[in-house]
């Protein structure tokens, strides 16, 4: 054996462990787990704001609070699978394993959450007579 096959051995070992760029349009396994999460997060954000102006009286009958919990357990799912996602992820942004999905899921996950909590504390506070504005008040 030669000395320069015994040191070529571990250098071709470890570049047939590296993981290989995705094609930009083809879809990974981590992309799709990103994309799923970054969308039911964008979700809940948008259930979140229709929430949000339900529980301060601008749109619908009610005060909101079953879109608040619905925002809160899809913004939950956003930022845990977010973070797992970023978490397993071995490459950066373009290499298939649904980084910015995985980071776009945490981030909307995150306002998701934000939002249903002021929808929960706001349909508290408007169930409350005292605590209504004065022109709610003044039409009961």
């Amino acid at each position: 054996m030669s000395v320069r096959y015994v040191l070529a051995a571990p250098v071709a070992a470890h570049a047939s462990v590296q993981p290989i760029a995705a094609d930009a349009y083809e879809l990974t396994a981590g992309r799709l787990v990103g994309t799923v999460a970054a969308l039911v997060a964008l979700a809940g954000v948008v259930i979140g704001a229709l929430a949000l102006a339900r529980s301060a009286g601008r749109i619908g009958n009610g005060n909101g609070k079953r879109g608040a919990f619905v925002a809160l357990v899809t913004g939950l799912f956003g930022v845990v699978i977010g973070a797992v996602n970023l978490g397993v992820a071995d490459g950066g942004p373009g290499t298939g394993n649904g980084v910015i999905g995985g980071a776009l899921a945490l981030a909307l996950g995150l306002i998701a959450v934000v939002l249903s909590r002021l929808a929960l504390v706001r349909s508290r506070r408007a169930g409350r007579p005292a605590d209504r504005p004065v022109h709610l008040r003044a039409a009961e």
